[in-house]
């Protein structure tokens, strides 16, 4: 059998690529102005050098970028690019042998073994002259020229000192041999989203709540009075529960009843009545131009509207008329209502993905997204996306982000690790995590070093929520105030995008329906609440002086350089957050015992964290005001959860005098 034969000249192996999910199935995810950091083994047999370069271009490009890669030492190169533009990039690994360089390499050697090198000059003039004709214009002259002195010039010491200048080995590096590169066999991709997708802190509402006299029905323009008290508290996003008609049939009552009384409002999320579907907003609400102005309003104070995605009707819902070969049918005829056992949820049809006429149901849901797209949204959050098949959620983020590519999908899929990540690998710009449940010192560290200092960083961006209408952990039903305190400093400080359910959570409302259950008493899910906001209990100055530190430092925007630190007590959690160029420095240390006053001893990185361990630095904690000199790596700390049970410290680099405390930034 005669096989081909690959052309056995080309000699260097590209292996070990980072970052490259799945063998380059999945892109990994970057922020416009982020930089890409591209590692490889590059190496070929034998004793000759080679070079190489990364490769780069957006998507609407045809030409490349090159960058060169510099060795790390053990056949291992790097190289980074910035990424500026939204959308996706390629980038890809080309390597070569480098005759030149290794011409010189060797030359070198040779001249220190106080060797002749007249023939070995002779090499070289023949290499220079080839690169001479790779080149143009004056570049061109001047290699012939260098090379015409190695031949024929009578000063052996000139012909050595020439062949070793750094100007011809910048001249000859710039037009290389590259007939025989090996180019890496895969362009591997990048997908870059707007800073929002990987900075920013969210806030989640009920618009019917927002009336301002108890047992209304709110409306958008309530939405609209409370936006002042968002903007001042320092959220970015203003997330919605779905806004759609509510479903009649089945209704749920208060607390989640089976049963219904005739003035209950039902769940947001049994989607569909007699005036519409998902492209319809419920009536008591407002209109759709009534909403596009909440769009507008909300832009004006510094704020975007996210809404909710939820894929699933109520039996009232257009599309069971219209549409019943998009549900299951039991035996009996009936529709399958959702069930997660042992819960039921009869006032909810899911859709049948598995349907013969699977591909107009997907184009449905596509025009669903459009056209609230062309309302002014940017932002969906989508739920439960874990229960749709994942070749649905590939190709529609796909086919929206090719034509609007600053659309940000968040993933609320509380399920198992695997799933959660293959998600955010087809699309998901964004991830509802596990932090709710991670409380203790190891649970934290652990968890959060796999998000942050592993490849799970390349495609999954958490965004963390302490609570939901859905989620009332146990640790908030118990530690009281100060739970919610630590909950928000370690979601705000640990992760770049963080999120809470108000009002329910800066009041700290903790009463779950029953004991053992995270749902909250009295759910806002099932009924109109009237809230307070001006309580004296209430945590909103707290949350503003957090959201305000956020904004005030680059180091708390991202999650990329996160490093947890010792602390000589496990109540007491402590870790650091910085900007790659050490212009903002922020530590944090929090008092994770919501009852008692922990105490310990912090050890810290000085180097890491741009402190000259030789002299004293100050840390200034943003969130209470005080001013401290340390020194050296180990100091003391004391936090009272029921004052305030955590420091963010900003590092002050150097002082120059402890006594009037100026500083280097």
């Amino acid at each position: 059998m005669v096989q081909d034969i690959p052309d056995g000249r080309k000699r260097v192996v590209i292996e070990g690529v980072r970052p490259e999910i799945d063998c380059g199935r999945f892109p990994i995810k970057r922020i416009v102005g982020e930089r890409v950091q591209v590692e490889a083994d590059i190496f070929c047999d034998g004793h000759d050098l080679v070079a190489c370069r990364l490769l780069y271009r957006h998507a609407d490009n045809s030409s490349w970028t090159e960058v060169p890669l510099r060795p790390l030492g053990n056949d291992r190169w790097a190289g980074e690019f910035v990424v500026t533009d939204l959308g996706a990039y390629r980038y890809t690994l080309e390597g070569w042998v480098d005759h030149f360089q290794t011409w010189r390499s060797d030359l070198q050697k040779r001249l220190e073994a106080r060797q002749k090198v007249s023939v070995e000059l002779l090499v070289g003039a023949d290499l220079i002259e080839q690169a001479g004709k790779r080149a143009s214009g004056s570049d061109a002259r001047q290699l012939r020229n260098w090379a015409e002195i190695l031949r024929t010039e009578e000063d052996y010491e000139h012909k050595v000192r020439l062949a070793l200048a750094d100007e011809v080995d910048d001249l000859v590096r710039r037009y290389p041999d590259r007939r025989l590169a090996t180019r890496y066999g895969k362009e591997l991709t990048v997908i870059v989203d707007r800073q929002r997708a990987g900075y920013g802190a969210w806030y989640e509402l009920f618009p019917r709540s927002c009336a301002d006299q108890p047992g209304r029905h709110g409306t958008f323009a309530d939405v609209e009075a409370r936006l002042p008290y968002l903007q001042e508290m320092g959220f970015d996003v203003l997330y919605l529960p779905p806004i759609h008609p509510i479903g009649k049939t089945h209704r749920k009552g208060k607390n989640n009843a089976p049963r219904a009384a005739a003035d209950d409002v039902g769940s947001p999320w049994g989607i569909g009545s007699d005036d519409g579907g998902h492209m319809a907003i419920h009536p008591q609400l407002g209109t759709l131009a009534d909403f596009r102005r909440l769009v507008e309003r909300a832009e004006e104070h510094g704020l975007e509207i996210a809404l909710d995605l939820a894929l699933q009707c109520s039996p009232d819902h257009p599309y069971v008329r219209e549409h019943p070969e998009w549900f299951r049918k039991r035996p009996d005829g009936s529709i399958q209502y959702a069930e997660n056992p042992p819960k039921k949820y009869q006032d909810i049809y899911p859709l049948d993905f598995e349907t013969p006429h699977w591909r107009e149901l997907w184009h449905e849901i596509e025009s669903i997204v459009r056209f609230w797209i062309d309302q002014g949204v940017r932002i969906f959050r989508v739920d439960n996306p874990h229960t749709k098949p994942f070749v649905f959620w590939e190709w529609l983020i796909r086919s929206i982000k090719a034509d609007f590519p600053d659309v940000i999908f968040l993933s609320e899929a509380f399920t198992r690790p695997k799933v959660m990540y293959h998600l955010a690998k087809l699309g998901f710009s964004q991830s509802y995590t596990y932090f709710a449940w991670r409380n203790s010192k190891w649970e934290l560290t652990s968890y959060f070093t796999e998000l942050t200092q592993t490849d799970v960083r390349e495609y999954f961006r958490p965004n963390l929520w302490p609570n939901t209408p859905d989620i009332l952990t146990e640790y908030l039903q118990h530690g009281g105030r100060p739970a919610f305190m630590i909950r928000i400093v370690l979601a705000a400080t640990l992760g770049a995008s963080y999120g809470i359910y108000g009002p329910p959570f800066e009041l700290c409302l903790n009463q779950p329906r029953e004991p053992g259950s995270e749902e909250y008493l009295d759910s806002e899910k099932y009924q109109l609440w009237s809230w307070n906001l001006d309580h004296p209990d209430s945590l909103r100055d707290f949350i503003a002086r957090l959201n305000r530190i956020r904004r005030q430092e680059p180091a708390l925007q991202s999650d990329r350089w996160l490093a947890f630190h010792g602390v000589s007590n496990d109540q007491l959690l402590c870790y650091s957050k910085r900007t790659e160029d050490l212009k903002s420095v922020v530590l944090v240390v929090v008092n994770l015992d919501p009852q008692h006053t922990q105490s310990g001893w912090v050890d810290l990185p000085l180097h890491q964290l741009g402190i000259d361990g030789d002299r004293p630095y100050q840390v200034h904690d943003l969130l209470g005001g005080g001013r401290y000199v340390w020194h050296g790596p180990h100091n003391y700390v004391e936090l009272n959860p029921h004052v305030l049970p955590a420091h963010v410290f900003r590092l002050r680099r150097r002082l120059r005098s402890e006594k009037d405390f100026e500083y280097y930034a």
